[in-house]
Formats: C-alpha cells, sequence, structure tokens
C-alpha cells in the first residue's frame, strides 16, 4: 500500500542486553594514546556489541518498507551513545545487496537515497550522524535536534534522534561550539583526556559507519556478503574511513576522502588523515569528483589511486562544477555497486591517455585511448592552466572557479587526439579526458542533496596528468594561445566550456572571464544578444552580483550592453570593475546571497521563463 504511515510516539527496545554494557574503547594504558593507524582501530570490533536497536517510525512506500530507528554505536564514558537512520528495502525483498549512504557536512539522512536504492534492489541505512533526518512525518531539523540536546521532550516538534552521549560527533553545528573535526586535543567531550585520536570526531563518525555494516549484515533480507558504503562531502571522507572494513565489497566517495591532509599535528597525520586510510583500501573503489570541488581537490586524485591497495578503481571528473554535479556522472557510484555487489554491470576500463609536451608545433598535445568495449558516444579532453603546483588551504577560491579550456578531440583509429595551446610556460598544464557510454536503459538515483535525477548515459574519466612550468619550458613549449575581446560566439559545442547547477533550467555559468585569455581589459563593457520567444527577465551575474533585465521578446536579436556599476549586490553595492571577477552566470531567476557582517543579505530577481530557452550570440568585451 503506497503512502502508508505508521507513526511510533514511544521508541520500542527491540534487544537489549543490559548486563553485556561495558566500554566500547579500554581505557588508555599508561596514558599512552595510539599512534598509528592500526593500533587506532585494531582493538575494535564492530561486530562485538548488541545493537541495541529502537524502532521510531515506520512508512511503506511503492513496495519500499522503510524505518526510522536507531542503534548502538558504542558505550562511551559509561553513556550509550546511538546513532538515528533510515533503513529501507524493498518489501519482499531476499538476499539483497546492501549499503551505508553517509551524509555531508550540513545535509540530512534522507528517506530518498533509501527508496531510489530500494527500487533498484538494495537495502540502504542512511545514518544521521549529524542528528538530522529527512522522512515525511519524522523530519529532524537543526532546531529539532536542539531540542532533543536540551532534553525538552514536551515541545511539539521534539523526535528522538541521535544521541552521542558523553562525546560530540555532532555537524553543522557541533553540541559543543568548541568542537573541532581537526583537533585530538582533550575537552569534557571527548574520550581521553590526553591528546587522543579517539577524541577525534572523525573516529567517533566512523565507527558509526562501521556499526551501520553490523546492522546491514544482521537484517534477514540483506546478504551480509553483498556491502558497500557511499558519502559525499564529508560522508565522501567517512566512506573512506570506514571503506578498509573487510565487510565492505565496494565503495564510492565522493568529494571528500582525498585531501585531508594538510593538518599539521603528527598525531591527527597518522591516525585521522585520508592518505594512511586510502592505503588500507583493498575493496574496489571510485571515486567521484569534480574538477573546481574545494573539499576533494582534483590534483589529489592520482595520489590516492597511487596509495589503495586494488587496481580496481575508477575516477569521475566532470568539468567545471563544485562539490555538486549531473546525472551522468552520479549515476557512476550506482553502477559501481551494481558491478561489484549484484554482478548486473561491467565497467568499461580507465581510458588510458598521453601528455606530449614536446611536439613540431610547440603545442602540447593530449592522446585518448578509451575502453572499446561499450559504444562511445564522445570523448571530451579538458585543460587548464590555473592549477597550482602545491595547492594550499588558502586557494579556495581558484580551485572553485578555474577554467577548463575544452579541446576538440580528432579520432584516428581507436584513439582521439586534441593540441592544448597554452598561454603562458610560466604555469602549470592540469589536463585530462571524459569518456561517455550509453546505458542500456535510463537509470534513476538522488543524487547529490538528493536531487532525483534520470540519465540515459555514464562518464568515465581518466586520471589528470600534471605538467610543471620546468617541464613546459624544457620541452620548448611556444604561448600560441592570445587575450581574446570575444569571449563566447555560441557556435556548436560552445556548451562544453560552460556549466549549471539547475540541469531542470537553462541558466548557463562560465568561469572564461576568471581566465587570462578572456581577462577584462581596462576601460571596457560587457556585451552580448539575446533572443527571447517571449517577454522575460533575464538575470546576468557577476559572481555575488546582478543586474536585472527586461527582454522585449519576439523574432529580433535584443543588444545588451552593461558596464560594471550596473550589478550590484543584495546591499545595493555596485560592481567596481571587472578586476578579479570569477564566475558569469546568465539565468531566468536567481537568489543573489551576500555576507555581510556575520549576516546573509539575499535579493530575488528575475521570474518564471516562459516560451523556449533564449538563444544567445557574440558575447563579449567593448572598449569604450
Amino acid at each position: 500500500m503506497k503512502n502508508l504511515l505508521i507513526a511510533l510516539s514511544i521508541p520500542i527496545l527491540l534487544s537489549c542486553n543490559q548486563n553485556s554494557i561495558q566500554e566500547t574503547f579500554s581505557p588508555l594504558e599508561n596514558d599512552v594514546a595510539p599512534q598509528t593507524l592500526e593500533e587506532l582501530w585494531n582493538s575494535f570490533d564492530p561486530s562485538k556489541e548488541t545493537l541495541d536497536t529502537e524502532m521510531l517510525h515506520e512508512r511503506e512506500e511503492d513496495g519500499v518498507e522503510m524505518k526510522v530507528l536507531r542503534y548502538r554505536i558504542g558505550i562511551f564514558k559509561g553513556q550509550k551513545a546511538m546513532m538515528a537512520a533510515i533503513y529501507g528495502y524493498p518489501k519482499d525483498g531476499k538476499n539483497l545487496p546492501g549499503l551505508v549512504q553517509i551524509h555531508g557536512g550540513g545535509q540530512y539522512a534522507d528517506y530518498r537515497a533509501v527508496l531510489t536504492n530500494a527500487k533498484r534492489g538494495y537495502a540502504t541505512i542512511s545514518i544521521a550522524w549529524a542528528g538530522r533526518i529527512n522522512v515525511p512525518d519524522y523530519k529532524v531539523t537543526p532546531d529539532i535536534v536542539k531540542l532533543f540536546w536540551d532534553n525538552k521532550t514536551d515541545a511539539r516538534d521534539y523526535k528522538v534522534t541521535t544521541d552521542w552521549g558523553a562525546v560530540d560527533g555532532y555537524h553543522a553545528p557541533c553540541r559543543n561550539p568548541e568542537n573541532n573535526f581537526n583537533s585530538v586535543s582533550a575537552a569534557p567531550w571527548t574520550l581521553d583526556t590526553i591528546a587522543s585520536p579517539r577524541n577525534n570526531s572523525w573516529f567517533l563518525c566512523a565507527v558509526g559507519a562501521r556499526r551501520a555494516l553490523t546492522f546491514l549484515e544482521q537484517q534477514p533480507e540483506v546478504n551480509p556478503n553483498k556491502l558497500g558504503i557511499y558519502g559525499h562531502s564529508m560522508g565522501g571522507k567517512l566512506t573512506v574511513l570506514a571503506a578498509s572494513d573487510p565487510r565492505v565489497k565496494a565503495a564510492a566517495p565522493s568529494c571528500g576522502g582525498i585531501s585531508d591532509n594538510s593538518n599539521e599535528n603528527a598525531l591527527y597525520q597518522n591516525t585521522i588523515a585520508d592518505d594512511p586510510y586510502l592505503k588500507q583500501i583493498s575493496c574496489p573503489i571510485i571515486f567521484l569528483n569534480p574538477s573546481n570541488d574545494f573539499h576533494g581537490h582534483v590534483r589529489d586524485v592520482p595520489k590516492a589511486v597511487s596509495l589503495i591497495k586494488t587496481d580496481d578503481w575508477r575516477v569521475v571528473s566532470s568539468p567545471h562544477h563544485n562539490h555538486q554535479d549531473h546525472g551522468e556522472s552520479e549515476v557512476t557510484g550506482l553502477l559501481w555497486f551494481d558491478q561489484y555487489l549484484k554482478g548486473t554491470f561491467t565497467y568499461p576500463k580507465t581510458p588510458d591517455t598521453k601528455l606530449e609536451l614536446k611536439t613540431k608545433s610547440g603545442i602540447p598535445s593530449f592522446t585518448v585511448k578509451p575502453d572499446l568495449s561499450k559504444p562511445i558516444l564522445e570523448v571530451d579532453i579538458y585543460y587548464t592552466q590555473q592549477g597550482e603546483n602545491v595547492e594550499a588551504i588558502t586557494d579556495r577560491e581558484n580551485r572553485i572557479n578555474r577554467f577548463w579550456h575544452h579541446a576538440k578531440a580528432a579520432k584516428k583509429g581507436d584513439t582521439w587526439t586534441a593540441d592544448l595551446p597554452l598561454i603562458s610556460t610560466t604555469k602549470p598544464l592540469w589536463a585530462y579526458a571524459n569518456v561517455r557510454y550509453p546505458l542500456d536503459e535510463p537509470v534513476s538515483g538522488a543524487g547529490y542533496y538528493y536531487r532525483i535525477y534520470t540519465t540515459e548515459t555514464f562518464n568515465i574519466s581518466s586520471l589528470l596528468q600534471m605538467a610543471t612550468p620546468e617541464q613546459i619550458q624544457r620541452a620548448g613549449v611556444s604561448s600560441s594561445m592570445k587575450p581574446s575581446l570575444v569571449i563566447e560566439t555560441f557556435e556548436p559545442g560552445w556548451e562544453k566550456e560552460w556549466f549549471s547547477y539547475k540541469p531542470q533550467k537553462w541558466e548557463l555559468i562560465t568561469h572564461k572571464l576568471y581566465n587570462d585569455k578572456w581577462a577584462a581589459p581596462v576601460n571596457v563593457k560587457l556585451a552580448f544578444d539575446v533572443r527571447s520567444e517571449e517577454p522575460n527577465k533575464l538575470v546576468v551575474g557577476i559572481d555575488a552580483y546582478a543586474k536585472e533585465i527586461q527582454l522585449e521578446g519576439g523574432a529580433e536579436w535584443q543588444s545588451i550592453v552593461l558596464a560594471a556599476r550596473d550589478l550590484q549586490n543584495p546591499s545595493g553595492e555596485k560592481l567596481l570593475n571587472w578586476t578579479n571577477i570569477m564566475a558569469f552566470k546568465i539565468s531566468a531567476n536567481e537568489s543573489i546571497k551576500q555576507n555581510a557582517d556575520g549576516e546573509i543579505e539575499q535579493s530575488y530577481l528575475g521570474a518564471e521563463w516562459k516560451g523556449k530557452k533564449p538563444e544567445f550570440r557574440k558575447l563579449r568585451w567593448l572598449r569604450n
């Protein structure tokens, strides 16, 4: 029966043996903390303790059984810690592969991941390590988490959720404002009274994720030998921290788990940072990492691949995106589990690539040899000179906004080759390839931030190839790319250097104006032509500044010419000039946000679009 809701106001204790309760981790001997990853985890048996499962809420939808529940994470400092989660599976399902899904910072455990996975034949547990839950009729927001902290059981919205007990694994916010995921120091809410990796919240949450594997393997409808794990952002890191558990047969971290190595504390580096965990991973793993992600740095992917103990890996890096993606990249995690947990899919091999710096023309070339076992729809080559040789933690804005040139590849036999003209020989060169394949039938899933997508294609990437300025100069490369006033011609293929976070709408975003080739000269205006079938409002945005433009509609082209000061932010401040601008956006409507003295100011521009999507031509700089 669809949408059957059973709300239980009092948690039901399904299993508990109070006599067996003892500390999950023994006190430190002689006040010596674990110094290595092995010392940290060797004494932990995630299957040893009872789960003490509590049922909080049940729901059935589209033939899928879903339950909001809690299971015991462990006993810390004499108090039980309980993880809230959403568990679901196809009704009457048997011998199902099981998945642990881990949300990111500020996100929720969400029923949409459980529901869509169940429809594809999986049992899934989505863990609410930060306490937030999204299920119809059982939604736990940050305000409700605080009600739980304050034990305000009489409040109208109060709901039982994750209880870390004497320790603090919450995030966004942490229960204790001074709690720091980058710290191993002792505090009133930590497990140990000296500096110890057992004090770190990443460790606590990884314990919770491994206990979720224990929950799955004990469910009668789950095949305990077919377990996978995946997560996004902070959930990506937690995926890597848990993927070395021998029960994990496949893993798919996205936007995390490869770049947390900047902490200068040696104890953190040896026990909590990403690298030591990557070295322990032997299960098949796919890294979903958009090229401009702020949290998982694309330059760290080759190193991550070199550290893992398995040859069964793939990489997916969509160009231009930061911390979210589109269906043909998001689906790759599901397909990965289909291959290794269900045996219903076979992945093409990672494309072989070669970056040639020394050429007769003085222009580097990039050659791609993809796997031809499936029909190939497209081979795309992307490159940038806006990557740093060693990215610093302060390089965040460059990571998010770097521009990737699309190099048109020519096919010869079973290889594709493209020239990579450079604008400078004093900057590094990064290049990689994407190969797009068709699916036998459309696949739907809950993607980043649980947006439901359906895709008929999927994408596989090559490893990033990187060359230093010294290597470029030694090879005699010439700087053949010149600055241009013409930014975009909108000729066939132009979309490759633009992107969108709203695939259901026609919004357009590019970082071309941040690139040296199209950087604004002095004393120029920004101009383009637009044609709209019906009268509409058009929003032009640059970073936190925007301008709303009324379009007349009809068959005639309308010319738009803008000075920098025509754009303003939510505070009414005007864009003073075109210097250091990063993101350029054209859309039907937009919410512009600005952080002003700790307060978020917001303005809404534009309206819902009417008629066909607009046409554009001749995006350019006009000299005054």
